[in-house]
């Protein structure tokens, strides 16, 4: 299966303007009427719903961000009657309060929908073994693959995350055919398969679709390799609606983005002003056709390019590249702007596998930063000099890469915490 819903997915630029045009007068008005909160900010901004006619009206609107969630903690924006609310879900709530958010049960369907988009744009069909390794609970995460399964008739394996050998005896017995993780944990199932022996060549799995943290092409290439599978990208976040906000095709170059449902921008975050097609910029969504909780341009802090050139698999939705970074989880080392992602690419490309964590700290007022690396169990029979040459060498390929100075130290096998869930990459010390 190549589309879930074709129609839709293949629509014209012309439609899809129509469409969102449409959803979004309809929605500034109901955020208007039933939000107070919303109502107050678009009248300190000196905007009312007949100041947008048309998607091209959007910029009038103020923008959201992840403090307006919290100050209205927990049910502040929705924008229905609570009893018309059957499930709400939560961020982790690491920074302050928990970001939450309410479905409807045509919010629900749609969420279905648009992840049955991504199984179907990775070959997936009523016949497929979907193995959803996302935990379930307030994180969205299994239950967005979990709807997305049962809505398009294929079978859901409910596994969540945890109990590795237990997730691999499934998928040798089961017969799982996608598998749906973040790719830490991937790469973890797929390190536990080598240590238990298990071939994976003789295993069903065909696709991945991994997601709710950044990771690199490199990572990509080594996870298809050790799991025999073709690795693709989803993106989503809990403001907006979940996994499948965004979800990658055959052709792999770049995330579709469901502009039936989202109005997606790429703005200076400086400036908020556009950025043109091809230049990084910070993504901004709107929500137009949810129910309880329909944000309006949520600034989401990640840095991605934008291309409105028509895919060869027959999709017209805009495309967004995978995340270069946060603004937020930017490092700022000595000045210099410093992305985890890229020092995962130095790894990778250097043969190290993706286990390590910056850590940032501040000594007589000057940035400091150390990587920690694991070593492989080869390595780790070397000689003090030949480790202290490796870590050299890695120092050298981030100075080149980043621009700045990091303390590089190799560190014995399984000794960095495996996550079941998100990886924690960036320890800042600055910050306490």
């Amino acid at each position: 299966m190549k589309f879930w819903q074709e129609e839709i997915e293949t629509a014209s630029r012309e439609q899809i303007a129509q469409w969102q045009s449409e959803r979004l007068v309809n929605t500034v008005k109901r955020v208007y009427e039933k939000v107070p909160y919303y109502r107050q900010k678009m009248e300190e901004a000196g905007v009312t719903p007949d100041d947008i006619k048309s998607v091209d009206d959007i910029s009038k609107l103020p923008f959201t961000c992840k403090q307006d969630l919290r100050d209205t903690y927990p049910y502040g924006l929705f924008a229905c009657d609570m009893d018309e609310v059957v499930r709400v879900h939560a961020s982790s709530g690491t920074t302050g309060k928990q970001i939450v958010v309410g479905y409807t049960k045509n919010d629900l369907d749609i969420w279905d929908d648009i992840c049955a988009r991504q199984l179907a744009a990775v070959g997936a069909d009523k016949s497929s073994k979907i193995h959803v390794s996302y935990g379930y609970g307030l994180f969205t995460g299994g239950f967005g693959f979990h709807g997305g399964a049962t809505k398009m008739g294929a079978m859901a394996i409910p596994v969540s995350s945890g109990n590795t050998a237990r997730q691999i005896t499934i998928l040798q017995d089961f017969g799982s055919e996608v598998l749906c993780c973040t790719p830490s944990y991937a790469m973890y199932i797929a390190e536990t398969m080598e240590k238990m022996g298990v071939d994976t060549s003789k295993l069903p799995l065909k696709a991945g679709i991994f997601g709710a943290e950044p990771w690199t092409q490199e990572m990509r290439l080594q996870l298809e390799e050790k799991l025999g599978i073709k690795a693709y990208d989803v993106y989503g976040l809990t403001e907006i609606m979940g996994p499948g906000v965004a979800y990658e095709c055959s052709e792999q170059t770049g995330m579709h983005v469901n502009e039936d449902h989202f109005i997606i921008e790429a703005l200076d975050p400086d400036t908020g002003l556009p950025v043109p097609d091809g230049q990084p910029g910070e993504i901004v969504f709107s929500c137009i056709t949810k129910e309880a909780f329909p944000i309006l341009r949520y600034r989401t802090r990640d840095i991605a390019v934008l291309s409105h050139e028509k895919c060869s698999c027959g999709r017209t939705f805009v495309k967004m590249s995978k995340p270069m970074g946060r603004t937020d989880d930017m490092l700022i080392i000595r000045g210099v702007n410093v992305f985890p992602s890229q020092i995962e690419t130095v790894l990778l490309n250097m043969g190290y596998s993706p286990n390590y964590q910056i850590l940032v700290d501040r000594v007589n007022n000057l940035d400091t930063i150390q990587v920690q690396v694991e070593m492989s169990d080869k390595m780790f029979s070397d000689t003090v000099t030949e480790i202290s040459k490796a870590e050299h060498a890695i120092e050298e390929g981030l100075k080149s890469l980043l621009g700045v100075a990091a303390d590089v130290k190799l560190v014995a096998p399984n000794t960095i915490a495996r996550s079941e869930g998100k990886a924690k990459r960036v320890v800042d010390n600055r910050k306490k």
